[in-house]
């Protein structure tokens, strides 16, 4: 078993390399350990945890808002639960849809009820986060042990396969990257349990997720998963008691708990059911924030819901989140006797389809009589079968309340008021029927005359339209050689506008082109000079710093020197304890003074580390926002985001154990001073009141160094959270945005170091030039090259950076070389740098042998490029 790592040093090796990378929606130059830090970060906040085989990624629907559809992902047990139906459901999830490429999740389900102690059910899903994606499926399966009348224990389990890793379509190089290309795919395998034990109204529940995860390709188990957790919830479920539109509304409230290795996030949602087929739902997540969601019932089967989630605190600028669930609902055709089915219609209920008048038989005397006398025995027995339920539920309400008595009796009622109804409509509607059948038939003699005469209407019409479509047709035989003439002179003057609109956008294309370059080399002056304003600013903090620690070394050694003489106060004010316990005291008392102060010192560690991860996201998003705007900022320096984690896990460690041990020595000294009291005559000596004062002192700051710690933490997290969400900002810089613009991008680059490189004052040699990559001495075939003529090229180097490529074409201008050009291959992402084109082979050898003996001329090379 491999257990997983936050970081994979070989891609920390690659970044270094200097990488060039481009996501196609976006056009931002970044640097390759952006894309890195990314992809190992981007999923702590909800479904994924980067880990060192790159792409394994822990379970996590986010399917949170909703205590109607899907609730066996909250705890697998909940898909028997209070459930009375199965559905199909459609999910979907977009979070914080205030950014491009927001994290988005389909959900496909068919869950619910299956049998009176059975619940299952089984999901596709596709979660999507940038570059990751992540699909997959669960199963789900639970069953109820039914112990008492109103007391029951279920058990359930859910089972997930899925495959994750990086969605190589979302990632475009300038040059093929083998590290990039090696990162793989995992189908993985999760497993996590629940349990639920309910009564009559309530119903307690603990489950596990990631109980375990299990890598099926390289047939191991991940260990130290950070999203494994420990989830508990109390569920209440109650009917309302009223009259009108509530009357026999359901009340659902859900409170839970998820207890993970670092944090812990409560949530509560409250849900209100009417019988027109209306719910609404607010709720609220500690990590998440506030949500409120509706639901309708389209028709009896068909249900639609959305829910609202807004960020709150530190999040709120990282925008609200929607999810929406379109399902349908399966008719339960088996009365259970858990959970009785809920009464609910709908927006549109569909009628008893109509019955045609012509499509009614007509029916005699007697067989009316035995229809209304089949219709009364009917009626005898709906009245028979409500007796024998109001016989059954009377001793069923015995052990109820008055008010679940009335509501029995209401709806026998009502079924017996229903069933009269029915009776009384069907010999409507057979009389209805007769009457509209003997007019139906009227309607169809008058209908069959009318038809003859049209008929006889039709023939005269169409003898006259035969004759004028003769002489419409001799009109448009005429007409359309006319047409074919004007067309003909039409597409003569078509060609020479088009000629003359081609020469005329050619010249504003160049007149395009040559603005665009000027603006560039504006852009890329203000971006040196905002560049030096930057190095100053970093000048400045560093000098800052700098003072700030001279400071603080002066303000301990003020600090030393005031303890000191506390000290000395305290040895002239009080004597040493001639009593043992005395000297037990000011012993204990010492060892909590000295564990006070290393917990102090842990404190501001942790307090320095989390306000330099604060300054570091208010930078991150600084940058990220004027990226956005169009100004360049150079990013910070990297540093090691390994070492910084280590380094706060060692403070956060020791700092629960100096906690620890302050508790400890607090109790011991507590106990001592307890001990003293005791004694009369040392009841009030001036050991006990200095000691029990101090005592005091030492709890009240035990108190606020737990409070600080717990106030640090909760602020990490969300800094954390924050600065993931501005890491996926910053990959959506790319480099370019196309191959037009990368053609004018390195036009205009040319055109800047021919017109602002100086001549060199002394002689070049061969060692001042960097002629990248070794070029076989055959001539190499290059296919397909775009913005170049096909033709032989002379090379001078090969470069796949552009740094090192704009260097060597400055060396060569000082050189005095005017001719100097370039052209890039997108399949070897490599620039070639030449400054002589011939059309033959002969004259390309001839380059070759007579190449001079300049020092950029040492390593010619021939390429041909055949479009």
């Amino acid at each position: 078993m491999r257990q997983l790592q936050p970081h994979n040093t070989q891609y920390i090796k690659h970044l270094l390399k200097g990488g060039l990378y481009k996501v196609e929606s976006c056009g931002k130059l970044f640097q390759l350990e952006y894309v890195l830090i990314f992809v190992l970060c981007v999923c702590t906040l909800q479904t994924v945890n980067a880990q060192e085989e790159d792409g394994v990624v822990s379970l996590s629907v986010p399917v949170r808002n909703s205590l109607t559809f899907n609730r066996y992902t909250i705890n697998p047990t909940l898909s028997f639960v209070r459930e009375q139906h199965n559905y199909i459901s459609l999910y979907n999830k977009r979070e914080w849809v205030q950014f491009e490429d927001a994290p988005e999740t389909y959900l496909l389900s068919y869950a619910g009820r299956f049998a009176e102690n059975i619940g299952a059910g089984v999901g596709l899903f596709q979660q999507n986060y940038g570059i990751l994606t992540t699909f997959g499926g669960i199963v789900n399966f639970a069953y109820n042990v039914r112990l008492q009348q109103d007391s029951n224990l279920t058990f359930g389990l859910n089972l997930g396969v899925y495959k994750s890793g990086i969605n190589t379509g979302n990632v475009v190089t300038n040059y093929p990257d083998a590290s990039l290309d090696n990162v793989p795919s995992h189908l993985l395998l999760t497993v996590n349990p629940g349990i639920n034990y309910g009564t009559a109204f309530l119903d307690f529940g603990v489950s596990i997720n990631n109980l375990v995860l299990y890598n099926v390709q390289s047939s191991e188990l991940i260990q130290d998963d950070p999203r494994q957790s420990i989830q508990a919830h109390l569920m209440y479920t109650g009917y309302m008691n009223s009259r009108g539109f509530f009357d026999e509304a359901k009340f659902s409230g859900l409170i839970r708990s998820e207890f993970g290795k670092e944090s812990t996030t409560i949530s509560a949602i409250a849900m209100l059911t009417v019988p027109k087929g209306i719910w609404a739902q607010v709720g609220y997540n500690t990590l998440y924030g506030g949500t409120a969601g509706l639901g309708l019932n389209i028709t009896p089967q068909i249900a639609i819901e959305y829910n609202f989630e807004k960020a709150l605190g530190d999040l709120t600028d990282f925008g609200p989140s929607h999810d929406i669930t379109l399902a349908f609902k399966f008719n339960n055709r088996t009365r259970y006797d858990y959970s009785d089915e809920d009464e609910m219609s709908a927006l549109f209920t569909p009628n008893q389809k109509p019955v045609l008048a012509a499509n009614v038989k007509k029916v005699d005397a007697d067989t009316r009589v035995q229809r209304a006398a089949a219709s009364a025995a009917k009626r005898e027995e709906i009245r028979a079968r409500a007796k024998e339920k109001s016989e059954a539920r009377a001793q069923l309400a015995e052990e109820k309340k008055a008010v679940e008595i009335k509501k029995e009796i209401n709806a026998i009622t009502e079924v017996e008021e229903k069933a009269t109804i029915e009776v009384e409509t069907d010999q409507a509607k057979e009389a209805q029927a007769l009457k509209e059948a003997e007019a139906n038939a009227k309607r169809e003699a008058e209908a069959k005359l009318k038809s003859e005469q049209d008929a006889k209407a039709k023939l005269a019409a169409k003898q006259s339209a035969k004759a004028e479509a003769d002489a419409a047709a001799k009109r448009a035989a005429q007409a359309k050689a006319e047409q074919e003439a004007k067309e003909k002179l039409a597409a003569q003057e078509k060609i020479k506008a088009e000629e003359l609109a081609r020469v005329k956008a050619e010249a504003q294309a160049k007149s395009e082109a040559e603005a665009a370059a000027k603006e560039n080399q504006e852009a890329v002056e203000a971006a040196k000079a905002k560049q030096l304003e930057d190095e100053k600013a970093r000048a400045d903090a560093l000098k800052a710093e700098q003072l700030a620690a001279e400071a603080k070394a002066k303000q301990l050694a003020e600090a030393e020197v005031a303890q000191k003489a506390k000290e000395e106060l305290i040895q002239q004010a009080i004597e040493n304890p001639k009593d043992a316990l005395g000297a037990s005291i000011k012993s204990i008392a010492v060892l909590a003074e000295e564990s006070k102060n290393v917990q102090q010192e842990l404190l501001s560690q942790f307090s320095e580390i989390v306000t330099t991860k604060n300054d570091d996201l208010k930078d991150l998003k600084e940058e990220n926002d004027l990226s956005e705007q169009g100004i360049y900022r150079a990013p910070k320096p990297f540093k090691s985001i390994t070492d910084e984690n280590n380094k706060l896990a060692a403070i956060k460690t020791n700092l629960d154990q100096i906690i620890a041990t302050n508790d400890v020595r607090i109790k011991e000294f507590e106990k001592l001073i307890e001990e003293r009291s005791k004694i009369p005559t040392l009841k009030n000596d001036a050991v006990f009141l200095y000691y029990q004062k101090a005592l005091n002192a030492l709890k009240a700051e035990q108190i606020r160094a737990v409070q600080a710690k717990t106030d640090l933490n909760t602020k990490l997290n969300q800094i954390n959270v924050a600065t993931e969400f501005e890491r996926r900002r910053r990959i959506k810089r790319a480099a370019f945005n196309n191959e037009d613009d990368r053609y004018t991008q390195d036009r205009s680059t040319l055109k800047y170091i021919k017109q602002n490189t100086p001549l060199s004052s002394a002689p070049l040699e061969v060692a001042d030039f960097d002629f990248g990559e070794t070029q076989s001495s055959n001539i190499q075939i290059l296919k397909n090259i775009k913005n170049i003529e096909s033709g032989f090229y002379v090379v001078l180097a090969v470069h796949n950076d552009t740094a090192k490529r704009d260097a060597f074409l400055a060396k060569v201008v000082s050189a005095g070389v005017s001719t100097i050009d370039f052209f890039y291959d997108v399949n070897t992402s490599k620039y070639f740098i030449y400054h002589q084109k011939v059309d033959t082979i002969e004259a390309a050898n001839d380059a070759l042998k007579n190449k001079g003996s300049q020092p950029y001329t040492s390593k010619l090379s021939i390429i041909k490029i055949e479009n």
